[in-house]
Protein backbone atom coordinates (compact mmCIF):
# COMPACT_ATOMS: atom_id res chain seq x y z
CA UNK A 1 0.00 0.00 0.00
CA UNK A 2 1.37 3.43 -0.98
CA UNK A 3 0.96 6.25 0.63
CA UNK A 4 0.71 10.45 0.96
CA UNK A 5 1.25 13.09 3.51
CA UNK A 6 -1.13 15.95 4.03
CA UNK A 7 0.36 18.85 6.02
CA UNK A 8 -1.51 21.34 7.77
CA UNK A 9 0.06 24.14 9.29
CA UNK A 10 -2.71 25.97 11.66
CA UNK A 11 -2.15 28.67 14.01
CA UNK A 12 -2.08 26.23 17.15
CA UNK A 13 -0.46 23.42 15.50
CA UNK A 14 0.68 21.58 12.96
CA UNK A 15 -1.64 18.32 11.84
CA UNK A 16 0.15 15.44 9.47
CA UNK A 17 -1.98 13.18 8.26
CA UNK A 18 -1.13 9.77 6.18
CA UNK A 19 -3.38 8.54 3.68
CA UNK A 20 -3.72 5.82 1.33
CA UNK A 21 -5.21 5.23 -1.87
CA UNK A 22 -8.64 4.92 -1.26
CA UNK A 23 -8.93 8.39 1.14
CA UNK A 24 -8.79 6.45 4.23
CA UNK A 25 -6.61 8.16 7.06
CA UNK A 26 -4.58 5.76 8.64
CA UNK A 27 -2.85 7.31 10.92
CA UNK A 28 -1.93 11.23 12.10
CA UNK A 29 -0.22 13.15 14.59
CA UNK A 30 -0.31 16.73 15.88
CA UNK A 31 2.11 18.66 17.68
CA UNK A 32 1.38 22.61 18.97
CA UNK A 33 2.79 25.29 18.38
CA UNK A 34 3.77 28.70 20.83
CA UNK A 35 1.86 32.16 20.37
CA UNK A 36 4.14 34.92 20.87
CA UNK A 37 2.15 37.99 21.96
CA UNK A 38 4.40 40.74 22.91
CA UNK A 39 1.66 43.51 22.94
CA UNK A 40 -2.52 43.82 22.79
CA UNK A 41 -3.27 43.47 18.96
CA UNK A 42 0.01 41.90 18.11
CA UNK A 43 0.26 38.15 17.25
CA UNK A 44 3.60 35.83 15.91
CA UNK A 45 5.69 33.10 15.83
CA UNK A 46 8.54 31.43 15.32
CA UNK A 47 8.62 30.24 12.30
CA UNK A 48 11.59 27.65 12.86
CA UNK A 49 9.67 26.23 15.23
CA UNK A 50 7.09 25.56 12.58
CA UNK A 51 9.97 23.74 10.80
CA UNK A 52 11.29 21.40 14.12
CA UNK A 53 7.49 20.47 14.74
CA UNK A 54 6.74 19.65 11.50
CA UNK A 55 9.89 17.21 11.34
CA UNK A 56 8.60 16.02 14.77
CA UNK A 57 5.33 15.40 13.90
CA UNK A 58 6.22 13.36 10.74
CA UNK A 59 8.86 11.47 12.66
CA UNK A 60 6.32 10.38 15.12
CA UNK A 61 4.14 9.19 12.76
CA UNK A 62 6.64 7.45 10.82
CA UNK A 63 7.99 5.45 13.70
CA UNK A 64 5.13 5.06 16.13
CA UNK A 65 2.83 3.34 13.58
CA UNK A 66 6.08 1.49 12.16
CA UNK A 67 5.27 2.85 8.86
CA UNK A 68 7.91 2.53 5.54
CA UNK A 69 9.30 5.46 4.26
CA UNK A 70 9.48 3.99 0.84
CA UNK A 71 5.59 3.83 0.83
CA UNK A 72 5.27 7.52 1.49
CA UNK A 73 5.42 8.70 -2.32
CA UNK A 74 4.77 12.17 -1.77
CA UNK A 75 4.00 14.94 0.35
CA UNK A 76 2.05 18.60 0.41
CA UNK A 77 0.83 21.18 2.46
CA UNK A 78 -2.24 23.50 4.03
CA UNK A 79 -0.92 26.50 5.70
CA UNK A 80 -2.57 29.48 7.71
CA UNK A 81 -2.97 32.51 5.41
CA UNK A 82 -1.34 35.83 5.31
CA UNK A 83 1.78 35.34 8.03
CA UNK A 84 4.59 37.47 7.13
CA UNK A 85 7.86 35.61 6.98
CA UNK A 86 11.07 37.44 6.25
CA UNK A 87 14.66 36.01 4.80
CA UNK A 88 18.18 37.38 4.11
CA UNK A 89 20.16 37.29 1.23
CA UNK A 90 21.40 33.88 2.92
CA UNK A 91 17.19 32.78 3.03
CA UNK A 92 17.72 33.04 6.82
CA UNK A 93 14.45 34.25 9.68
CA UNK A 94 15.03 38.21 10.04
CA UNK A 95 12.31 38.18 12.62
CA UNK A 96 9.46 36.36 14.23
CA UNK A 97 6.56 35.98 11.90
CA UNK A 98 3.64 38.43 11.75
CA UNK A 99 0.13 36.11 11.82
CA UNK A 100 -3.18 36.62 10.49
CA UNK A 101 -4.33 37.73 13.59
CA UNK A 102 -2.25 40.41 13.97
CA UNK A 103 -3.93 43.86 13.98
CA UNK A 104 -1.03 46.39 14.28
CA UNK A 105 -1.72 47.77 11.05
CA UNK A 106 -4.46 49.70 10.59
CA UNK A 107 -2.26 53.02 9.88
CA UNK A 108 -1.03 50.69 7.12
CA UNK A 109 -4.53 50.15 5.52
CA UNK A 110 -5.14 53.29 5.34
CA UNK A 111 -2.17 54.44 3.80
CA UNK A 112 -3.21 51.54 1.16
CA UNK A 113 -6.48 53.71 0.30
CA UNK A 114 -5.01 56.98 0.62
CA UNK A 115 -1.82 55.85 -1.97
CA UNK A 116 -3.76 53.57 -4.33
CA UNK A 117 -7.16 54.16 -3.28
CA UNK A 118 -10.41 51.12 -2.65
CA UNK A 119 -11.13 51.18 -6.58
CA UNK A 120 -8.04 50.17 -7.94
CA UNK A 121 -6.96 47.92 -5.17
CA UNK A 122 -10.46 46.06 -5.46
CA UNK A 123 -9.79 46.35 -9.31
CA UNK A 124 -6.07 44.58 -9.08
CA UNK A 125 -6.27 42.04 -5.95
CA UNK A 126 -10.27 41.66 -5.24
CA UNK A 127 -10.44 42.16 -2.19
CA UNK A 128 -10.45 45.26 0.20
CA UNK A 129 -7.49 46.32 2.64
CA UNK A 130 -7.48 44.46 5.94
CA UNK A 131 -5.10 44.28 8.79
CA UNK A 132 -4.48 39.95 8.44
CA UNK A 133 -2.98 40.43 4.65
CA UNK A 134 0.53 40.44 4.15
CA UNK A 135 1.03 43.49 2.61
CA UNK A 136 0.01 45.84 5.76
CA UNK A 137 2.61 44.05 7.32
CA UNK A 138 5.65 44.40 4.89
CA UNK A 139 4.50 48.44 5.37
CA UNK A 140 4.20 47.89 8.93
CA UNK A 141 7.65 46.63 9.01
CA UNK A 142 9.35 49.29 5.99
CA UNK A 143 8.19 51.80 8.95
CA UNK A 144 8.68 50.39 12.07
CA UNK A 145 11.80 48.32 11.57
CA UNK A 146 13.80 49.88 8.08
CA UNK A 147 16.88 47.82 9.11
CA UNK A 148 14.86 44.47 8.87
CA UNK A 149 13.20 45.90 5.54
CA UNK A 150 16.61 46.78 4.07
CA UNK A 151 17.95 42.93 5.01
CA UNK A 152 14.69 41.51 2.94
CA UNK A 153 15.61 39.45 -0.15
CA UNK A 154 12.48 37.15 0.35
CA UNK A 155 9.11 37.27 1.65
CA UNK A 156 7.37 34.05 2.05
CA UNK A 157 3.82 32.51 3.82
CA UNK A 158 4.19 30.11 6.71
CA UNK A 159 3.91 27.39 4.44
CA UNK A 160 6.67 28.24 1.91
CA UNK A 161 8.54 28.30 4.58
CA UNK A 162 8.65 24.88 5.94
CA UNK A 163 8.19 23.84 2.42
CA UNK A 164 11.67 25.69 1.88
CA UNK A 165 13.43 23.96 4.51
CA UNK A 166 12.24 20.82 3.18
CA UNK A 167 13.46 20.86 -0.14
CA UNK A 168 15.93 23.81 -0.18
CA UNK A 169 13.50 26.00 -3.05
CA UNK A 170 11.61 29.37 -2.30
CA UNK A 171 8.48 29.38 -4.34
CA UNK A 172 4.46 30.86 -3.58
CA UNK A 173 1.42 29.10 -4.68
CA UNK A 174 -1.21 31.44 -6.49
CA UNK A 175 -3.98 30.28 -3.38
CA UNK A 176 -1.86 31.89 -0.63
CA UNK A 177 -0.14 34.63 -3.35
CA UNK A 178 -3.69 36.05 -3.40
CA UNK A 179 -4.10 36.87 0.36
CA UNK A 180 -1.00 39.08 0.15
CA UNK A 181 -2.81 42.15 -1.49
CA UNK A 182 0.03 42.20 -3.96
CA UNK A 183 -1.39 39.63 -6.81
CA UNK A 184 -3.12 40.76 -9.64
CA UNK A 185 -5.18 38.20 -9.41
CA UNK A 186 -6.79 38.52 -13.52
CA UNK A 187 -3.47 38.28 -14.64
CA UNK A 188 -2.16 36.08 -12.83
CA UNK A 189 1.60 37.97 -11.51
CA UNK A 190 2.91 40.09 -9.16
CA UNK A 191 1.51 43.55 -9.28
CA UNK A 192 4.29 45.93 -10.39
CA UNK A 193 1.82 49.27 -9.73
CA UNK A 194 1.59 48.24 -6.41
CA UNK A 195 5.26 47.06 -5.83
CA UNK A 196 6.18 50.39 -7.34
CA UNK A 197 3.92 52.99 -5.73
CA UNK A 198 4.68 51.26 -1.99
CA UNK A 199 8.70 50.55 -3.16
CA UNK A 200 8.81 47.28 -1.81
CA UNK A 201 11.76 45.77 -4.31
CA UNK A 202 9.40 43.06 -7.09
CA UNK A 203 12.45 41.01 -6.46
CA UNK A 204 11.77 40.22 -2.78
CA UNK A 205 8.55 38.54 -4.39
CA UNK A 206 9.23 35.08 -4.66
CA UNK A 207 8.27 32.75 -8.04
CA UNK A 208 5.02 31.85 -8.52
CA UNK A 209 3.63 28.50 -8.87
CA UNK A 210 0.16 26.10 -8.67
CA UNK A 211 -0.46 24.33 -6.14
CA UNK A 212 -0.33 21.31 -7.63
CA UNK A 213 2.94 21.37 -9.09
CA UNK A 214 5.75 19.38 -7.31
CA UNK A 215 8.63 21.54 -6.04
CA UNK A 216 11.23 18.84 -5.92
CA UNK A 217 12.35 16.13 -3.04
CA UNK A 218 13.28 15.86 0.31
CA UNK A 219 16.92 17.05 0.92
CA UNK A 220 19.76 15.29 2.90
CA UNK A 221 18.49 17.11 5.78
CA UNK A 222 14.83 17.06 5.91
CA UNK A 223 15.51 13.40 5.20
CA UNK A 224 17.40 13.06 8.40
CA UNK A 225 14.90 15.12 10.51
CA UNK A 226 11.90 13.54 9.13
CA UNK A 227 12.73 9.81 8.68
CA UNK A 228 11.40 9.92 5.09
CA UNK A 229 12.96 8.82 2.13
CA UNK A 230 15.28 11.47 -0.08
CA UNK A 231 13.16 10.37 -3.04
CA UNK A 232 9.72 11.27 -1.55
CA UNK A 233 8.11 14.20 -3.95
CA UNK A 234 7.37 17.48 -2.30
CA UNK A 235 4.24 19.79 -4.15
CA UNK A 236 3.57 23.45 -3.43
CA UNK A 237 0.17 22.52 -1.94
CA UNK A 238 -2.06 25.25 -0.60
CA UNK A 239 -3.78 28.41 1.58
CA UNK A 240 -5.82 26.50 4.32
CA UNK A 241 -9.19 27.48 2.99
CA UNK A 242 -7.90 26.78 -0.60
CA UNK A 243 -7.12 22.92 0.82
CA UNK A 244 -10.34 22.75 3.16
CA UNK A 245 -12.06 23.34 -0.44
CA UNK A 246 -10.06 20.83 -1.83
CA UNK A 247 -10.54 18.51 0.95
CA UNK A 248 -14.47 19.33 1.34
CA UNK A 249 -15.18 18.55 -2.55
CA UNK A 250 -15.59 22.22 -3.28
CA UNK A 251 -14.23 21.33 -7.54
CA UNK A 252 -17.00 22.98 -9.34
CA UNK A 253 -19.31 26.15 -10.02
CA UNK A 254 -22.74 24.34 -8.06
CA UNK A 255 -20.25 24.08 -4.63
CA UNK A 256 -20.48 25.90 -1.83
CA UNK A 257 -19.17 24.82 2.05
CA UNK A 258 -19.99 26.37 5.30
CA UNK A 259 -17.38 25.34 7.87
CA UNK A 260 -18.35 27.02 11.70
CA UNK A 261 -14.98 26.58 13.39
CA UNK A 262 -14.09 29.64 15.75
CA UNK A 263 -14.56 31.76 12.93
CA UNK A 264 -17.23 30.87 10.44
CA UNK A 265 -16.51 30.86 6.56
CA UNK A 266 -18.59 30.38 4.04
CA UNK A 267 -16.74 29.63 0.95
CA UNK A 268 -17.67 29.07 -3.01
CA UNK A 269 -16.09 28.19 -6.32
CA UNK A 270 -15.74 30.34 -8.97
CA UNK A 271 -14.94 29.89 -12.44
CA UNK A 272 -13.36 32.92 -13.18
CA UNK A 273 -11.37 35.91 -11.38
CA UNK A 274 -13.22 38.58 -13.33
CA UNK A 275 -16.37 38.56 -11.03
CA UNK A 276 -17.09 41.99 -9.39
CA UNK A 277 -18.08 41.67 -5.23
CA UNK A 278 -17.06 44.88 -4.05
CA UNK A 279 -15.00 43.99 -1.28
CA UNK A 280 -18.06 41.94 0.20
CA UNK A 281 -16.74 39.24 0.46
CA UNK A 282 -12.59 38.12 0.14
CA UNK A 283 -12.37 36.78 -3.58
CA UNK A 284 -8.55 34.42 -3.81
CA UNK A 285 -7.12 31.56 -6.37
CA UNK A 286 -8.34 28.30 -4.94
CA UNK A 287 -5.54 25.80 -5.15
CA UNK A 288 -7.55 23.81 -8.39
CA UNK A 289 -5.93 24.86 -11.78
CA UNK A 290 -7.38 28.21 -12.83
CA UNK A 291 -10.14 28.35 -10.50
CA UNK A 292 -10.99 30.70 -7.56
CA UNK A 293 -13.16 31.27 -4.44
CA UNK A 294 -15.33 33.24 -3.37
CA UNK A 295 -15.42 33.62 0.98
CA UNK A 296 -17.18 35.70 3.59
CA UNK A 297 -15.91 35.36 6.70
CA UNK A 298 -17.90 35.57 10.47
CA UNK A 299 -15.10 36.51 13.05
CA UNK A 300 -17.05 34.81 15.98
CA UNK A 301 -19.03 31.65 14.99
CA UNK A 302 -18.01 28.90 16.89
CA UNK A 303 -16.72 31.22 19.63
CA UNK A 304 -19.59 32.34 20.13
CA UNK A 305 -21.04 29.46 21.38
CA UNK A 306 -17.87 28.86 23.58
CA UNK A 307 -18.08 32.05 25.21
CA UNK A 308 -21.78 31.52 26.23
CA UNK A 309 -20.86 28.29 27.75
CA UNK A 310 -17.91 29.39 29.38
CA UNK A 311 -20.20 32.10 30.89
CA UNK A 312 -22.92 30.71 31.94
CA UNK A 313 -23.19 26.96 31.46
CA UNK A 314 -19.41 26.07 32.26
CA UNK A 315 -21.34 23.36 34.40
CA UNK A 316 -22.68 20.92 31.90
CA UNK A 317 -21.43 19.78 28.24
CA UNK A 318 -21.89 21.29 24.38
CA UNK A 319 -24.10 18.10 24.01
CA UNK A 320 -26.21 18.77 26.98
CA UNK A 321 -26.34 22.48 25.48
CA UNK A 322 -27.58 21.84 22.19
CA UNK A 323 -30.22 19.14 23.86
CA UNK A 324 -31.34 22.13 25.48
CA UNK A 325 -31.79 23.85 22.51
CA UNK A 326 -33.96 21.35 20.80
CA UNK A 327 -36.74 21.75 22.97
CA UNK A 328 -37.16 25.25 21.79
CA UNK A 329 -39.03 26.06 18.71
CA UNK A 330 -37.30 28.01 15.79
CA UNK A 331 -37.24 31.44 16.48
CA UNK A 332 -36.10 30.73 19.75
CA UNK A 333 -39.38 32.51 21.36
CA UNK A 334 -38.48 35.96 20.21
CA UNK A 335 -35.02 35.59 20.86
CA UNK A 336 -32.47 37.60 18.86
CA UNK A 337 -28.58 37.16 18.92
CA UNK A 338 -25.82 38.94 16.80
CA UNK A 339 -22.85 37.09 16.94
CA UNK A 340 -20.38 40.49 16.98
CA UNK A 341 -18.65 40.04 19.88
CA UNK A 342 -15.44 40.16 18.46
CA UNK A 343 -16.83 42.73 15.85
CA UNK A 344 -17.40 41.41 11.96
CA UNK A 345 -15.85 40.77 8.66
CA UNK A 346 -19.05 39.71 6.56
CA UNK A 347 -20.45 41.83 5.36
CA UNK A 348 -19.43 44.83 8.29
CA UNK A 349 -15.87 45.13 8.09
CA UNK A 350 -16.47 46.70 11.46
CA UNK A 351 -14.11 46.24 14.55
CA UNK A 352 -16.16 48.19 16.85
CA UNK A 353 -20.01 46.45 16.88
CA UNK A 354 -20.70 44.45 19.88
CA UNK A 355 -22.94 41.34 19.94
CA UNK A 356 -26.33 41.56 21.22
CA UNK A 357 -29.13 39.61 22.74
CA UNK A 358 -32.62 41.89 21.49
CA UNK A 359 -35.92 40.90 22.49
CA UNK A 360 -35.13 39.44 26.21
CA UNK A 361 -38.49 39.05 28.66
CA UNK A 362 -39.06 37.20 31.87
CA UNK A 363 -39.82 33.54 30.17
CA UNK A 364 -36.57 32.89 28.13
CA UNK A 365 -34.32 30.08 29.96
CA UNK A 366 -31.07 28.85 29.35
CA UNK A 367 -32.04 26.86 26.45
CA UNK A 368 -33.82 30.07 24.47
CA UNK A 369 -30.21 31.62 24.74
CA UNK A 370 -28.70 28.88 23.39
CA UNK A 371 -31.15 28.30 20.20
CA UNK A 372 -30.63 32.25 19.48
CA UNK A 373 -26.83 31.94 19.45
CA UNK A 374 -27.13 28.87 16.99
CA UNK A 375 -29.50 31.01 15.14
CA UNK A 376 -27.44 34.27 14.80
CA UNK A 377 -24.65 32.40 14.12
CA UNK A 378 -26.23 30.78 11.01
CA UNK A 379 -27.92 34.08 10.36
CA UNK A 380 -24.18 35.57 10.24
CA UNK A 381 -23.68 32.95 7.77
CA UNK A 382 -26.08 33.86 5.62
CA UNK A 383 -25.16 36.94 5.24
CA UNK A 384 -22.17 35.53 2.95
CA UNK A 385 -24.91 33.01 1.24
CA UNK A 386 -26.82 36.03 0.45
CA UNK A 387 -24.28 38.19 -1.13
CA UNK A 388 -23.32 34.77 -3.04
CA UNK A 389 -26.94 34.55 -4.64
CA UNK A 390 -27.13 37.98 -5.14
CA UNK A 391 -24.13 37.91 -7.53
CA UNK A 392 -26.06 35.22 -9.31
CA UNK A 393 -24.66 32.55 -7.62
CA UNK A 394 -27.15 29.42 -8.03
CA UNK A 395 -26.79 27.51 -4.41
CA UNK A 396 -29.01 24.67 -3.90
CA UNK A 397 -26.48 22.58 -1.87
CA UNK A 398 -24.24 23.51 1.17
CA UNK A 399 -21.52 20.99 2.37
CA UNK A 400 -21.46 21.77 5.94
CA UNK A 401 -18.09 21.67 8.23
CA UNK A 402 -16.68 21.87 11.58
CA UNK A 403 -18.35 22.17 14.84
CA UNK A 404 -21.59 22.84 13.03
CA UNK A 405 -21.53 19.71 11.12
CA UNK A 406 -21.24 17.79 14.45
CA UNK A 407 -25.08 18.39 15.49
CA UNK A 408 -28.31 17.17 13.98
CA UNK A 409 -30.18 19.75 15.09
CA UNK A 410 -27.36 22.61 13.90
CA UNK A 411 -27.28 21.08 10.54
CA UNK A 412 -31.29 21.08 10.24
CA UNK A 413 -31.34 24.86 11.15
CA UNK A 414 -28.36 25.72 8.71
CA UNK A 415 -30.73 23.68 5.91
CA UNK A 416 -34.06 25.89 6.69
CA UNK A 417 -31.98 29.27 6.87
CA UNK A 418 -29.80 29.20 4.11
CA UNK A 419 -32.82 27.43 2.21
CA UNK A 420 -30.53 25.00 0.71
CA UNK A 421 -29.65 20.60 1.23
CA UNK A 422 -26.95 20.88 3.56
CA UNK A 423 -24.63 18.12 3.61
CA UNK A 424 -22.59 15.98 6.22
CA UNK A 425 -19.62 13.96 5.09
CA UNK A 426 -18.50 10.53 6.42
CA UNK A 427 -15.22 12.00 7.07
CA UNK A 428 -13.79 15.52 7.86
CA UNK A 429 -10.41 16.33 7.80
CA UNK A 430 -10.31 19.89 6.26
CA UNK A 431 -6.97 21.53 4.85
CA UNK A 432 -4.44 18.52 5.41
CA UNK A 433 -7.33 16.47 3.75
CA UNK A 434 -7.03 18.79 0.61
CA UNK A 435 -3.30 18.91 0.94
CA UNK A 436 -3.07 15.19 0.86
CA UNK A 437 -5.53 15.50 -1.95
CA UNK A 438 -3.14 17.84 -3.77
CA UNK A 439 0.45 15.27 -3.02
CA UNK A 440 -2.11 12.36 -4.47
CA UNK A 441 -2.62 13.64 -7.84
CA UNK A 442 1.10 15.12 -7.96
CA UNK A 443 2.18 11.47 -7.40
CA UNK A 444 -0.27 9.82 -10.45
CA UNK A 445 -2.76 8.20 -8.48
CA UNK A 446 -5.39 10.36 -9.81
CA UNK A 447 -5.90 12.61 -13.33
CA UNK A 448 -7.22 15.65 -11.34
CA UNK A 449 -8.51 16.30 -7.72
CA UNK A 450 -12.17 16.37 -9.11
CA UNK A 451 -11.19 12.63 -9.71
CA UNK A 452 -9.55 12.11 -6.34
CA UNK A 453 -12.22 13.23 -5.08
CA UNK A 454 -14.93 11.08 -6.35
CA UNK A 455 -13.15 8.11 -4.22
CA UNK A 456 -12.15 10.31 -1.45
CA UNK A 457 -15.27 12.08 -0.53
CA UNK A 458 -18.07 10.71 0.27
CA UNK A 459 -21.74 11.91 1.79
CA UNK A 460 -23.07 10.55 4.60
CA UNK A 461 -26.75 12.44 5.19
CA UNK A 462 -28.37 14.91 3.49
CA UNK A 463 -30.82 17.73 5.21
CA UNK A 464 -33.54 19.36 3.42
CA UNK A 465 -35.03 22.58 4.56
CA UNK A 466 -38.58 21.86 6.71
CA UNK A 467 -40.87 24.54 5.12
CA UNK A 468 -42.93 25.89 7.69
CA UNK A 469 -39.22 26.17 9.61
CA UNK A 470 -37.85 28.15 6.69
CA UNK A 471 -40.94 31.01 6.95
CA UNK A 472 -40.24 31.30 10.33
CA UNK A 473 -36.36 32.14 9.47
CA UNK A 474 -37.02 34.25 6.65
CA UNK A 475 -39.03 36.97 8.50
CA UNK A 476 -36.20 36.60 11.33
CA UNK A 477 -33.58 37.01 9.19
CA UNK A 478 -34.83 40.46 8.01
CA UNK A 479 -35.17 41.46 11.28
CA UNK A 480 -31.46 40.59 11.85
CA UNK A 481 -30.17 42.24 9.44
CA UNK A 482 -31.62 45.23 10.71
CA UNK A 483 -29.49 45.36 14.19
CA UNK A 484 -26.03 45.83 13.03
CA UNK A 485 -27.59 49.50 11.57
CA UNK A 486 -29.76 50.22 14.86
CA UNK A 487 -26.60 49.11 17.15
CA UNK A 488 -23.84 50.78 15.31
CA UNK A 489 -23.85 54.76 17.03
CA UNK A 490 -24.59 53.02 20.26
CA UNK A 491 -21.67 51.07 20.21
CA UNK A 492 -19.53 53.50 19.37
CA UNK A 493 -20.40 55.57 22.46
CA UNK A 494 -20.21 52.55 24.55
CA UNK A 495 -16.49 52.00 23.91
CA UNK A 496 -15.39 55.08 26.32
CA UNK A 497 -16.84 52.82 29.19
CA UNK A 498 -15.09 49.67 27.58
CA UNK A 499 -12.22 49.08 30.09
Amino acid sequence: MSYVLGVDLGTSGVKVLLVNKKGKVEYEKTKSLTLIQEKTGYAEQDPDEWVSQTYEAIKELVTDNAVDPAKITGLSFAGQMHGLVLLNNKNQVIRNAILWNDTRTSEECQEIYSILGEDRLLEITKNIALEGFTLPKLLWVKKHEPINFAKTTTFLLPKDYVRYQLTGKLHMDYSDAAGTLLLDVEKNRWSKEICELFEIPTKICPELINSIQEVGTLTEEASTNSRLNMATKVFAGGADNACAAIGSGVLSKEKTLASIGTSGVVLSYEESGDKKFEGKVHYFNHGAPDAFYTMGVTLAAGHSLSWFKETFAHDICFDELIQEASTVNPGANGLLFTPYINGERTPHVDANIRGSFIGIDASHKRQHFTRAVLEGITFSLQESVTILRESGKKIESIISLGGGAKSDLWLQMQADIFQANVIRLTSEQGPGMGAAMIASVGVGWFNSLADCGDVFIQEEKVYKPIEENVKVYHDLFLLYKEVYSSTTKINKQLREFRN
